[in-house]
């Protein structure tokens, strides 16, 4: 009804977030999908560098994902630490969002602010868990480069034997 009302689909509220941000945050499938059908822009960044793409992406709010991205989503996006969505996506271990986001083309090698990839993040932000292990293979059956070194100079298989997590350790030798 707002919306037929004329209401300003970009708005902008608390913390700068239009209502589409607002929606996602909230995981309001519903809200967004109306939103999203109207034309708001799933770009639209928050004060705090969040856009309906990236926090769906780093939530694992895949519905809504998937919608953001059939409406434009900027792949090459950044969150505010610098990172893709894919990057906070394999930090959480969200299997099903990496595997989207990589279907859609998000660099898996994308390097953030802290130095890390998605390789990276997974390893030093997961518990080294079976869930983990998934998300690894994943991303490198996604062309993820294990070669790529952190701000450190590690290597992703250094930062997994380093905390014992050996089947991450396999996979990465593999």
């Amino acid at each position: 009804r707002a919306l037929d009302a004329g209401a300003d689909i970009e708005a902008r509220g608390d913390g700068g977030m239009t209502p589409l941000v607002a929606a996602t945050k909230a995981n309001r499938v519903d809200a967004a999908r109306l939103l999203i059908e109207a034309g708001a822009d799933v770009n639209a960044k928050d004060d705090i560098q969040d856009s309906a793409y990236l926090y769906a992406g780093a939530r694992g709010h895949d519905e809504i994902l998937r919608m953001t991205l059939a409406h434009g989503a900027d792949l090459r996006s950044t969150n505010r630490f610098g990172g893709t969505a894919l990057i906070p996506a394999s930090e959480r271990g969200l299997l099903p969002t990496v595997e989207i986001l990589l279907e859609a083309g998000v660099d898996p090698d994308h390097i953030n602010n802290l130095g890390w990839t998605a390789l990276h993040e997974a390893i030093v932000l997961g518990d080294g868990s079976a869930r983990y292990v998934e998300v690894l293979r994943t991303l490198l059956d996604g062309g993820a480069d294990a070669t790529i070194r952190d701000g450190d100079g590690m290597l992703p298989v250094d930062l997994a034997a380093a905390r014992g997590y050996d089947a991450i350790v396999a996979e990465l030798r593999r």
